[in-house]
């Protein structure tokens, strides 16, 4: 915790009851964020409902009848309606809204903010709203960045082999049922994704647009852009949902305007804030959601090696836990960053 002063916050979770939700009120324990009251809050269905932080159970109030004033700091994480209707509230009742949907995420009087890449931004918020990227973006992005940075990154090649959780608990359920119908030798039910998710890959993350790209693919262009601040970076998306439970992976490839070479890029990601580098040519040398990545702070760098078509070229794949560094890990670090402002 680098918060210098002695100030506690009034802190309010909005999507207190959902996965993401939950893990926000344990980091905000785990890191001792000096919360003064907390106050979780979900939809009427979920009101009433207890959760726990710190050792002590605090009820599940209901976000539409619930006044704001008082409220410094609210970690947002119940979809981008729920936000587009109630943070603005928060945010004129005095409140810093850190919003973990794409409700704001692209309009230019917000920041767009991973703690590791661009925290300077935090005090850009004119609306008194912060945005959380998409976890995909905030992954690739913590990795990519220093390499930006020190060699200039001409154009991204990226797949990404996305877990059901970033879909919410009603896909985790959906996988875990499938997987038991056709171990069990049953027809499987089919609900939550478009076709079987168990034993299987899905080429589509959200809907298709004009482009035949999807807007997750998108995604990872608009917000790449906004997060560096250069609109000139190229980013070629391919987004896959896999039969994962926890943790997103992405099979990256940088061409530079400097050429790296992959010992300097392992030298220099290892010394970059947030990252991790599981590099040894050797089987299980590399991370996985499940062996490093589940459950953990770090993005995970590996594969790390020179892409044999082109001169200046860069390989990596990058691990991390979408729930947790992916979303709400950064909004509490977000937050830390709003309260050493004191």
């Amino acid at each position: 915790m680098n918060t210098p002063n002695t100030r506690r916050f009034n802190v309010a979770v909005v999507g207190a009851t959902g996965a993401v939700g939950e893990v926000m009120l344990s980091i905000l324990a785990e890191r001792d964020f000096p919360v003064g009251k907390l106050v979780p809050l979900a939809s009427a269905r979920s009101a009433g409902s207890t959760v726990e932080f710190r050792g002590e159970d605090h009820v599940v109030q209901d976000l539409a009848t619930f006044d704001p004033a008082g409220i410094d700091i609210a970690l947002f994480s119940a979809g981008g309606d729920t936000s587009k209707e109630f943070a603005p509230k928060f945010a004129a009742a005095g409140a810093v809204v850190i919003d973990n949907s794409s409700a704001f995420r692209y309009d230019d009087d917000v920041p767009l903010v991973v703690s590791e890449v661009n925290p300077e931004q935090v005090r850009n918020r004119p609306r008194g709203i912060i945005a959380n990227p998409n976890c995909s973006t905030m992954q690739m992005l913590v990795a990519l960045a220093p390499l930006h940075r020190r060699y200039g990154i001409e154009r991204i090649n990226v797949a990404t082999y996305q877990s059901v959780s970033g879909a919410g608990r009603s896909a985790m359920e959906e996988l875990g049922k499938q997987t038991a119908q056709l171990l069990g030798f049953r027809d499987i039910d089919t609900d939550k994704f478009p076709v079987q998710i168990a034993f299987n890959l899905i080429p589509q993350i959200d809907v298709f647009m004009d482009n035949g790209f999807t807007k997750e693919e998108m995604k990872l262009v608009w917000e790449t852009r906004k997060i560096l601040g250069d609109d000139t970076i190229l980013v070629n998306p391919t987004a896959v949902r896999v039969p994962v439970f926890y943790g997103h992976s992405e099979a990256v490839a940088i061409e530079t305007r400097d050429k790296v070479i992959p010992e300097a890029a392992r030298e220099l990601l290892a010394a970059s804030p947030g990252i991790e580098v599981v590099d040894d040519r050797v089987p299980g040398g590399y991370p996985t959601p499940v062996t490093h990545a589940s459950g953990r702070d770090a993005v995970y760098v590996g594969r790390i090696r020179e892409d044999l078509s082109h001169p200046r070229g860069l390989n990596l794949w990058i691990v991390s836990d979408n729930i947790r560094k992916g979303a709400a890990l950064n909004a509490v670090q977000l937050a830390e960053l709003v309260a050493a402002e004191g």
